[in-house]
């Protein structure tokens, strides 16, 4: 029988929960195409693994109930916002292929995403997943897991800090989401609305056109040429987000250990 006090099967619940929260937050891991049971046994796996790490003789459990659920809402307060810290670039990509999906004329044409299970563009799905792919390519889950393991040495288990320096911080990085997907989708953005606004002038000037007819393929060819130049300009946009991903975590995870 192995040795195992009772404190120590609180705190692994309590790992357990921030290790969960910050891999079904994660892009890729919460699809809903990846069993259940596998994610759970991912999850306990690696908190298995981050147990014996932690340091456990700085927490004090509280001898209430209501002292125990607020150390549970605080772990699952820190896993959500550094897993939203992630999830955040990603959903710029998502609206950036939104936009330029509806400009082209997609709109109608949407289908089911399988990692979310909600409607969404064709190219929306085409560039979150392209961006999915190119943060594994270039190690970002790696990131992931070394921040996850930080996490405990900056964060002490049980210990939250909400500060509002941190709310500032994340109100800061959810309106720099419109402003992400605006600069990756600039190309074809720009490029459709010149084409409206020429197709526009046209009509003015010549009435008996039926501009539907003539106008509709052209967009379509343009909304797809330069949407490609746009995932180009996504290549270089990763690099530098997965280049800064790691100091972000590491900042982020120092307001939340700050002592109050």
């Amino acid at each position: 029988m192995l040795p195992i006090s009772c404190n120590d099967g609180k705190t692994f619940l309590l790992i357990l929960i921030r290790v969960g929260v910050i891999l079904f937050m994660f892009p890729f891991f919460n699809s809903r195409i990846i069993p259940a049971l596998l994610k759970a046994g991912l999850v306990l796996v690696l908190a298995i693994i981050l147990f014996p790490v932690v340091d456990r003789e700085i927490l004090e459990f509280p001898d209430t109930v209501l002292g125990i659920v607020q150390l549970i809402i605080a772990e699952a307060i820190i896993g959500m916002i550094l897993g939203l810290l992630v999830q955040i670039f990603f959903e710029s990509v998502r609206i950036m292929g939104q936009l330029v999906g509806f400009q082209t004329g997609f709109g109608i044409s949407n289908v089911l995403d399988p990692q979310s299970g909600i409607q969404v563009s064709i190219l929306s799905n085409m560039a979150y997943l392209l961006a999915m792919t190119m943060f594994l390519i270039m190690n970002g889950h790696h990131i992931l897991i070394v921040a996850m393991q930080e996490s405990f040495e900056i964060i002490h288990v049980g210990r939250c800090s909400l500060s509002g320096d941190m709310f500032q911080k994340m109100m800061g990085l959810s309106a720099d989401m419109f402003g992400i997907a605006i600069k990756i989708g600039a190309p074809a953005i720009a490029s459709l609305l010149f084409t409206q606004v020429a197709f526009g002038l046209i009509t003015r000037l010549m009435p008996q056109m039926n501009i539907m007819i003539v106008a509709f393929p052209v967009q379509i060819v343009v909304g797809l040429l330069f949407f490609g130049i746009s995932l180009y300009g996504l290549l270089g946009i990763m690099e530098r987000y997965v280049g800064n991903l790691r100091p972000l975590l590491r900042g982020t995870m120092t307001l939340l250990g700050m002592e109050g």
